[in-house]
């Protein structure tokens, strides 16, 4: 089997967070591939390098989420119609707006709002691939109209109808940040490849006394 395993600010960064329990779980699993998607959260984390990794990770692709640099990508009047449309589905089912109150009423409001999302959500993703990015757009003034049109409309809930432009900035922000095109890049290096830090990678503890060779992917100390 081959398995993509997504971490944020951990595996395979020397000091990331929960690194030994991935390299736990990678290790423990060495009947199967490994892919690993890396998102880095500062500078200093990437500097420090990598852990050793073992021969079933074929490769490691990285991406900040500390850096935000434009994509240059300026859209079209059609662009920004597909754009206005695609990001008013997203943030109407995130805030409630006027289909959640009618799939409520009529008892498919959470199957409703799911499909309302994924729907936009794929519908960006083909507008980015079409016109070559997102950050543009998603930091844009547009965006920020456009959620508070979704936040002041009719059935969205009172928290979302009161937010202030503070409020709706910071929204904005960290949706820019979650949709962002990854620039995933870099592959893994072999397993006998010396790790990139100066800093030797933790060592992970001894088994307990209950595994024996073979059997520590079950023993209960995993």
């Amino acid at each position: 089997m081959r398995i993509g395993l997504l971490t944020e600010g951990g595996y395979p960064y020397v000091g990331g967070d929960a690194g030994l329990w991935c390299d736990r779980l990678v290790r423990g699993l060495a009947q199967h591939e490994f892919d690993v998607y890396a998102l880095s959260r500062g500078r200093q984390q990437e500097d420090a390098g990598r852990v050793p990794l073992p021969p079933q990770v074929d490769r490691v692709r990285t991406a900040p989420l500390w850096r935000a640099e434009g994509d240059g990508v300026a859209y079209g009047r059609r662009a920004r119609r597909r754009f206005t449309e695609y990001y008013g589905e997203l943030v109407e089912a995130l805030s409630g707006g006027p289909g959640a109150a009618s799939g409520a009423a009529s008892g498919t409001g959470s199957a409703q709002q799911a499909d309302r999302f994924g729907s936009a959500l794929y519908g960006l993703a083909e507008l980015a691939r079409d016109e070559g990015g997102l950050v543009g757009a998603l930091r844009s003034d547009t965006a920020l109209r456009t959620l508070e049109r979704a936040c002041r409309a009719p059935g969205a809930p009172r928290t979302a109808r009161e937010a202030r432009v503070a409020d709706l900035l910071t929204v904005t922000a960290h949706l820019e940040r979650a949709l962002r095109p990854s620039p995933w890049t870099g592959t893994a290096p072999t397993a006998s490849a010396p790790p990139t830090s100066a800093t030797p990678p933790p060592a992970a503890p001894p088994p307990c006394p209950d595994c024996s060779p073979g059997t520590c992917a079950t023993c209960p100390c995993w």
